[in-house]
C-alpha cells in the first residue's frame, strides 16, 4: 500500500538513502529540509512544519543538529515541535533516529540530546518506532580524513560497530511498510548495527591502507565521554537488523 511519507533531514547522511528507500518500495516521499524548493521546514522555530506535513500519514526523523547547543534545538525541541505538529495535522506513526548505547554516554553532549529526544518521543502524541544505529561508515569516514589532513591515524582502543546507511534506511523503510493501521499503535525500539565490531584503531588503520593517507599514528587518551566508549557500549552484539557492508569493504567503494 502506498504511503505519503515525509523524511525530515531528506537530504541528509541517512536521509538521503531514507528516502531513495522509501521510493522504491512505491511510497510518495517529500523530502523535508531547511534549504529543500518544495518542503523547506526548520525544526529549531517549526518554520513550514504545517504546510509540508499536511496529508503524510508517516513521518521519519532522519535530521540532525552539529554541536551541543544545535543539538539541543534541532534534536529536542524540534522534536517537541515536529509532534506537536504531526498530531494536530493527523500523522499516524512517527520513525525517529537514535544512536546504540547513547544513554550510556552522559560524557558527551550530542549522546545527552539523543537521549532527551528519545524522551521527547516515546511521551509524545504520535505513535512512535525509535531506530537506533551504530556509527555510520560516512562518520568515521569524516573523523579519519580529519586527522589524514595532518598526517595522522588515531589510534582509539575503543571498539565500534560502523553500519552502512543504506542498511539503516533499509530498515526504516521495513518500519515504515509494516505501518498499516493495525500496526499504528508503535512503542517499539530496533536496533541496526554493522556485521562486526572493531576498535578505531584497527578500523584507522584500514582505512589508512586504502586511502594511502594518515599513515603517521597517534595516540588518543579516553578522556572524559569517551572512558564509557571505551568499554564497548557502542556495540551491539545481537541487534534487531544486522548490515552486510564492512567498513573496509564501504572504504574500497567510496576510494575506487
Amino acid at each position: 500500500m502506498t504511503m505519503r511519507i515525509a523524511v525530515v533531514g531528506g537530504t541528509g547522511t541517512l536521509g538521503a538513502p531514507a528516502v531513495t528507500a522509501l521510493q522504491a518500495r512505491g511510497h510518495e516521499v517529500r523530502s523535508l529540509s531547511r534549504g529543500s524548493a518544495d518542503h523547506p521546514v526548520d525544526l529549531s522555530t517549526g518554520a513550514g512544519l504545517r504546510a509540508a506535513l499536511d496529508g503524510c500519514e508517516v513521518v521519519v526523523d532522519a535530521s540532525n543538529g552539529a554541536g551541543a547547543k544545535a543539538a539541543q534545538a534541532v534534536l529536542v525541541d524540534g522534536s517537541r515541535r515536529l509532534l506537536e505538529v504531526e498530531a494536530a495535522v493527523g500523522v499516524a506513526h512517527h520513525v525517529a533516529v537514535s544512536i546504540v548505547g547513547c544513554e550510556k554516554v552522559p560524557g558527551l553532549a550530542y549522546y545527552r540530546a539523543k537521549v532527551a529526544q528519545e524522551d521527547v518521543v516515546r511521551s509524545g502524541p504520535v505513535p512512535w518506532t525509535l531506530v537506533r544505529a551504530t556509527q555510520f561508515h560516512d562518520l568515521l569516514d569524516t573523523w579519519f580524513s580529519g586527522a589524514a589532513k595532518l598526517g595522522l591515524r588515531p589510534s582509539l582502543a575503543a571498539p565500534v560497530q560502523p553500519v552502512d546507511v543504506r542498511d539503516v534506511a533499509d530498515a526504516i523503510a521495513d518500519v515504515v511498510d509494516a505501518v498499516r493501521g493495525h500496526d499504528a499503535a508503535g512503542g517499539r525500539t530496533l536496533s541496526v548495527a554493522g556485521p562486526q565490531a572493531a576498535t578505531l584503531a584497527e578500523l584507522a588503520r584500514a582505512w589508512s591502507e586504502v586511502t594511502g593517507r594518515g599513515r603517521v599514528p597517534v595516540r588518543v587518551p579516553m578522556w572524559g565521554g569517551l572512558r564509557a566508549v571505551a568499554a564497548g557500549v557502542l556495540v551491539d552484539e545481537s541487534p534487531d537488523v544486522r548490515g552486510t557492508t564492512t567498513f573496509a569493504s564501504w572504504v574500497k567503494g567510496a576510494y575506487a
